[in-house]
C-alpha cells in the first residue's frame, strides 16, 4: 500500500493520480486567474460530493465506510443548521480553539479551513452529554471529543498498540476528550488519509483550487465521517463567511482561493 495512491480508476483516481504526481513534481504552483475559471466551469457540471456506485464500492473496500444518513437524520441536521444561537455558540468554541487549529495545520501541512468545517460540523451536530467522562468511559459511544475521533485513529498514528490493554484504552479515551489533543489527531488524520490517496505529505490541499483537489477533500471528509451527505456539507462550510473570518481575518465575498 505504501508509496502507490489507493484511488484507482473505479473512484475518480486516473485524473487524482495524476494530479498527485504533478504535486509531487511542483510543489511550489499558485493558481491564478485561468485555473479559477477553469475550476468554475468544471464545478458547474461536476459536484465533488458526487460518488459513483463503483466510487462507493471501492471505497467501502479499501476503508469500510457505511454510507448515507437516514432521511430523518438529514432533516435533524439541516435543522439544527438553522438555530442561530446553537451556531454563534459553535463559533465561539471554534475561536478559543484557533491558535491551535493553525498551529497544527502549518505543521501537518493541511488546510485549516477543511479541519475548521469539519470542527464547525462535528461540535454543530454533537449530541449532549457525549463528551461526558463517566459516558466517554462507558462503551456505550465510540467516537469522542471535538472531531468525534475513534480510538483505532490512535492505533493509525502509532499512539497506541495494535491490540491495546483496557488501560491503553482507557487512556486514549482521555486523550481524545482533551480538545487540543483531539485536535492534534484530527489534522493528523487528515494528512495521514491525504498521503493514503497518493499526495504528498507537504501539499496542501484546497477545494477552490482545482475539481480534482475538492474530489479529494470530498473523499477525505467522507473517509472521516462515513456518511454521504457529510462531504457537501464540508464543502459548504468550507466557504462559509464567519468560519473563513475566523481563520484569515476577514469575510469572504463568493470564491475564495483560501479553501
Amino acid at each position: 500500500m505504501k508509496g502507490r495512491p489507493l484511488f484507482t480508476a473505479a473512484i475518480a483516481a486516473v485524473a487524482l493520480v495524476v494530479l498527485a504526481g504533478a504535486v509531487q513534481r511542483d510543489l511550489s504552483r499558485k493558481p491564478d486567474a485561468r485555473g479559477s475559471k477553469g475550476f468554475q466551469a468544471g464545478i458547474n457540471s461536476l459536484n465533488p460530493s458526487d460518488f459513483s456506485s463503483e466510487e462507493l464500492q471501492e471505497l467501502q473496500r479499501r476503508f469500510g465506510v457505511h454510507g448515507p444518513q437516514t432521511p430523518i437524520a438529514q432533516l435533524f441536521t439541516q435543522g439544527v443548521d438553522q438555530l442561530e444561537p446553537l451556531r454563534a455558540q459553535t463559533l465561539s468554541r471554534l475561536e478559543r480553539f484557533e491558535p491551535i487549529i493553525q498551529r497544527e495545520c502549518r505543521r501537518q501541512h493541511v488546510n485549516p479551513m477543511l479541519v475548521t468545517a469539519i470542527l464547525f460540523d462535528e461540535i454543530q451536530h454533537s449530541k449532549p452529554g457525549e463528551d461526558f467522562p463517566l459516558i466517554a468511559h462507558s462503551g456505550l459511544v465510540k467516537t469522542h471529543g471535538l472531531a468525534q475521533i475513534g480510538i483505532s485513529e490512535l492505533i493509525h498514528q502509532n499512539r497506541l498498540p495494535a491490540n491495546p490493554t483496557q488501560d491503553d484504552i482507557a487512556w486514549a479515551r482521555e486523550q481524545l476528550l482533551d480538545p487540543a489533543i483531539n485536535i492534534e489527531l484530527l489534522v493528523g488524520k487528515i494528512r495521514r488519509l491525504k498521503q493514503e490517496l497518493g499526495f504528498p505529505e507537504e501539499y496542501v490541499l484546497m477545494s477552490s483550487r482545482s475539481y480534482l483537489e475538492a474530489k479529494a477533500i470530498a473523499t477525505l471528509t467522507y473517509l472521516h465521517n462515513g456518511k454521504l451527505d457529510y462531504p457537501a456539507r464540508i464543502l459548504r462550510y468550507m466557504q462559509d463567511p464567519e468560519l473563513h473570518g475566523l481563520i484569515y481575518g476577514d469575510q469572504i465575498q463568493g470564491q475564495s482561493w483560501l479553501v
